[in-house]
């Protein structure tokens, strides 16, 4: 803003004209008083004043602008069409003036000098805001550096308060501050004490140091006092303000009864378990031999019992036909014979569950059909219906899996109703947990198998006996059986690494569910005790 400053309005319209065809913004005063008002309200970059005004000429008004803070940039340019006299002129400048000019003034050199002086002004205006800012961000920078170093005492009286040697890194790696635990191990503060010669550090802190990385290390140190070198925990941790690394913060943590501790439990798992190796290469030979045993002495039973039920159908059929009282004993001797037989044959199976085999994808359909053939006489002779739904193919042991459907379709077959033909629905589905309960899921890893019957059930409170072995819920002159059969379904679900349970109401038949996995984890089953 450029203010002009005259008495006469015939000198000021043609100044004013020209200066804003070269794009000034011009403001105009009539008196001295008036420009006065104006520049304590307004910043001008020139003022152009002219020198004889009436009351104050334009020394006087120069002299009261230079009193004025706000005005402390402005150039004045003096005009005069009178004092034209060396005199004036050296009061003109004195008087804070920067030039001073006779009319007729030529407007292109006044343009040329108010240009000058505009340019001049504007470069003050930009370099007092630049030390301003100057100013301001120093000021900043030494509130910030007094935080700093508040914070700093603060952090080191924190790190002398704790039971471990703590120390301060700076972003160049030198070594800041130390408490007082750090003397114990090292009598330089400069320096990291000495480590055992097989936990060499240094390059490894080297490079976390240049990646700006947090640094966790166990090493060795040496105790300056009894000269043993203890375990300890190094961790260095780095420490950022606005993106910028700025120190790290580090411990050292004494854990040498800890590793102690751990050394000496290592070295026990180790003994127990070479002593667990043996007990167990032990237990392996006496399972064969067990094995073994079962075999022998179930082969060498079942030959006698085969005699003694031959002899007796001889008896009865040769002998003692006419004899109704002697026939009934002998029925019973035969029936007896027949539960022992039966029950060899049974322990003879669960013994044989020990033995190894391998998973292959099987094909329960198949598997079922195969299997009922062996059910041809008890089907037609209870008149029963199986229904099998489409089942899937999953990873199982075979004959195991026989085993298990074969024991609960025979039971199914054998705890019917007087009166009501059994009937056996057979189900799967996928489910997503290894659950019972679990949801179903076409992608899932599980496989839900439901064996449902209409038979004479049971109460539910049993059911932690029902898969015991030897656990019978009736009694053997009204329901055949050894007690055996759900415990080796129990047990090859187990091996198959799944579940199995019950539902069942008395009278209203047994729900018998199986969770098996679709693909097995392991490719075999290792030899187990039974």
């Amino acid at each position: 803003m450029i203010l002009i400053v005259d008495d006469r309005q015939e000198n000021i319209l043609p100044l004013k004209k020209i200066l804003e065809l070269h794009r000034f913004s011009v403001d105009t005063a009539e008196s001295g008083e008036e420009a006065l008002k104006k520049i304590l309200k307004t910043d001008y970059a020139v003022i152009i004043l002219d020198v004889q005004m009436p009351g104050m000429d334009g020394f006087e008004v120069a002299n009261a602008i230079s009193g004025f803070s706000k005005a402390r940039d402005t150039s004045i340019i003096f005009l005069s069409a009178v004092n034209t006299e060396k005199k004036f002129i050296t009061q003109g400048y004195t008087s804070g003036g920067v030039d001073y000019l006779t009319k007729p003034v030529d407007p292109d050199i006044l343009v040329l000098k108010v240009k000058t002086l505009h340019r001049l002004y504007e470069q003050q205006q930009e370099l007092r805001a630049t030390q301003d800012s100057l100013r301001k961000e120093v000021d900043v920078r030494k509130q910030a550096q007094e935080e700093l170093a508040a914070r700093f005492q603060e952090l080191q009286a924190v790190l002398a308060s704790l039971p471990q040697m703590a120390f301060t890194v700076a972003s160049d790696g030198q070594i800041e501050y130390v408490n007082q635990h750090w003397y114990r191990y090292s009598t330089n503060s400069k320096s990291f004490p000495e480590t055992h010669p097989q936990d060499d550090v240094c390059h490894e802190w080297e490079m976390a140091l240049e990646q700006g990385m947090e640094f966790t290390r166990e090493v060795r140190l040496k105790d300056l006092l009894t000269g043993e070198y203890r375990y300890h925990l190094l961790r260095i941790l780095p420490i950022r303000q606005q993106d910028v690394l700025t120190r790290w913060i580090g411990t050292f943590t004494d854990i040498h009864p800890q590793k102690l501790a751990a050394e000496l439990l290592e070295q026990q798992v180790e003994l127990r378990t070479n002593e667990l190796l043996l007990k167990n290469v032990e237990l392996e030979r006496a399972n064969h031999e067990l094995q073994q045993f079962t075999w022998v002495v179930s082969h060498d039973l079942k030959e006698p019992l085969r005699k003694i039920q031959l002899l007796n159908d001889t008896i009865k059929q040769k002998y003692l036909k006419d004899n109704e009282e002697a026939v009934a004993y002998l029925d019973r001797s035969i029936r007896s014979s027949a539960r022992m037989s039966s029950l060899i044959n049974d322990l003879l199976a669960y013994s044989r569950l020990s033995n190894p085999e391998s998973f292959q994808p099987t094909d329960l359909n198949v598997l079922l059909d195969e299997l009922l053939l062996d059910f041809d006489e008890a089907i037609s002779r209870t008149k029963a219906t199986i229904t099998i739904d489409k089942l899937p193919v999953i990873e199982t042991m075979p004959s195991r899996m026989r085993q298990i459907f074969q024991n609960l379709i025979s039971n199914a077959l054998k705890f019917y109703k007087d009166g009501v033909p059994p009937l056996i629905q057979i189900s799967a589905e996928l489910i997503d947990t290894k659950d019972v309960e679990g949801s179903p899921s076409s992608e899932g890893a599980y496989c839900r198998i439901i064996v449902q019957d209409n038979g004479i059930g049971f109460d539910e409170k049993f059911l932690d006996r029902i898969f015991v072995i030897f656990q019978r819920l009736h009694n053997r002159t009204t329901y055949e059986g050894t007690g055996i059969g759900l415990a080796i379904a129990k047990k090859n679900v187990d091996k198959h690494h799944g579940l199995i349970w019950a539902q069942s109401r008395v009278d209203e038949g047994t729900r018998f569910i199986l969770v098996l996995p679709v693909q097995q984890a392991s490719q075999l089953v290792v030899n187990e005790p039974i």
